[in-house]
């Protein structure tokens, strides 16, 4: 992979997808300051290139995300409230960043997901897990709360997940995060990289624009009110039935072949 200049992460850029590698095996990747900022300037930056349909995030090494660096939450004991303040804004900031990516945000996880990286799965648009995987809100072990995941993971799984999971801090499965609905799909070690390509080659048959906006009125139903919700869904269908992309895969459906943003290997 080609190195960047974001900090502990890796990047490649291929078939209109960005593949994100968390790189600090030697700490399981897990959060410091440093690798939190540079996940927020990666998806800022490559958020408004209309060439990327897609991130991959995944991690290098024996785990997917053991939660906080020790080195930076034993620092943190020492800080003030106000200091405390602006390091967990920042955290926040990266999982909104992530939350509001236009692409599509597919997560690959394997062996730990802890604390904070059940985070990033959360924020995911899809999540993909082997099979031996093992999660955790492990904050409350360590006298702390999932706080600043605690919006998305409870719209996603639901508050009755969420409360015996945060309050235990227990480990559960790959089966058990599929069957509470945050993670997607499961496969074992061998078969992760093909169920990768096919999800991929999902994404990779549908409109861009399409997804774009139905990822933007899935954020706006999430908040909106009935009336707003109504709206904003008409809104959403005029504007694409007319649009070129729109326009271009209705005619392609009847004259039975590819729309032209379907990507094919060369």
């Amino acid at each position: 992979m080609n190195s960047t200049p974001y900090p502990h992460l890796l990047l490649e850029i291929h078939a209109e997808t960005a593949f994100i590698t968390l790189n600090k095996p030697e700490t399981r990747n897990a959060f410091n300051a440093e690798l939190i900022h540079s996940i927020t300037a990666l998806f800022a930056d490559l958020a408004p290139r209309d060439d990327i349909r897609a991130v991959i995030l995944r991690g290098a090494g024996s785990s997917f995300c053991a939660g906080g660096d020790l080195g930076w939450m034993k620092a943190s004991a020492g800080w003030t409230y106000e200091e405390n303040i602006a390091d967990a804004t920042a955290l926040a900031d990266m999982y909104e960043q992530i939350n509001t990516f236009p692409g599509v945000v597919i997560c690959a996880v394997h062996g730990h997901a802890f604390g904070g990286g059940i985070g990033l799965t959360a924020v995911s648009d899809i999540v993909l897990a082997e099979t031996a995987t093992l999660f955790s809100f492990s904050e409350v072990k360590l006298g702390l709360a999932p706080a600043t995941i605690a919006p998305y993971v409870v719209a996603k799984i639901g508050e009755t997940h969420a409360r015996a999971l945060f309050l235990t801090g227990e480990r559960f499965s790959a089966a058990k995060a599929k069957e509470i609905g945050l993670v997607h799909f499961i496969a074992d070690q061998a078969a992760m990289d093909h169920e990768l390509q096919n999800i991929l080659a999902a994404i990779q048959s549908n409109g861009p624009q399409a997804m774009r906006e139905t990822k933007r009125l899935l954020r706006v139903l999430a908040i909106a009110d009935r009336a707003a919700a109504r709206q904003s869904s008409i809104a959403t269908i005029a504007s694409l039935r007319a649009s070129p992309e729109g326009q271009e895969g209705l005619k392609a459906f009847f004259e039975k072949r590819h729309a032209s943003w379907v990507v094919t290997e060369k």
